[in-house]
């Protein structure tokens, strides 16, 4: 049999879906930086930082397994540059995550009292999406096992499309923070840069989240 493991290599998906879960559990330590931010807690916020640095470098770890051994021939309904590209996605939402922290940490941002429910609403509908999208890399194994079957596809898709509606509810949380983050340009001054840069930080793992479900939206119509 081991001309066949050759063959057909291991099936990377195993591996992809444990990265995809790593990369969301490093999105969702957004929420626990922004209330220790909030808080004004500059201790907290390099104990986040810190467990965000660690879960990026686990993502970056499975990142670089799963590259060094997806055989370049399988016998698999997907190819190696598709599986690669949804790989590129996922790990971009632990790398933005680790940006997010280690401006806020440099910086020792504090979130301003006007600022906090906006701008936690909107990390809150950007967990919701990173999470919808981690649900939809869950079913890429049933995806290959049915063939890529009409139900499974039908239920993939219709997923792909609430991933959907939940980033363009992100896109409406983003307006409304910016909206608040601006009225406070004046007393903010340079400031309101860096926590513009921030938001958009934030609202962009939502933009990630969707890219990985229309991925695999396109990989599923052909």
């Amino acid at each position: 049999m081991a001309w066949i493991d050759k063959l057909v290599g291991k099936s990377p998906i195993g591996p992809m879906q444990q990265h995809m879960q790593v990369a969301v559990l490093c999105a969702q330590e957004v929420i626990p930086l922004l209330e220790a931010m909030a808080a004004g807690d500059d201790k907290a916020i390099r104990e986040r930082r810190a467990e965000i640095d660690r879960l990026e470098h686990e993502a970056d770890e499975l990142k670089h397994e799963i590259r060094s051994h997806m055989p370049r021939r399988f016998m698999m309904a997907i190819d190696r540059r598709t599986m690669l590209e949804i790989l590129d996605c996922q790990d971009s939402i632990a790398d933005v995550t680790q940006d997010i922290a280690e401006l806020a940490d440099q910086r020792s941002m504090h979130l301003p009292e006007s600022l906090k429910e906006p701008v936690l609403t909107l990390a809150q509908s950007v967990m919701s999406a990173c999470e919808q999208g981690q649900r939809i890399v869950d079913e890429l194994d049933e995806l290959v096992e049915t063939g890529f079957g009409e139900g499974e596809v039908a239920r993939v898709d219709e997923m792909v499309r609430e991933l959907g509606r939940l980033e363009s509810q992100t896109d409406a949380e983003l307006d409304r923070a910016a909206r608040a983050l601006f009225a406070m340009e004046e007393e903010l001054g340079v400031a309101t840069v860096f926590w513009h840069q921030i938001i958009l930080w934030i609202a962009n793992l939502a933009d990630l989240s969707e890219r990985v479900g229309n991925r695999l939206r396109l990989l599923m119509a052909n």
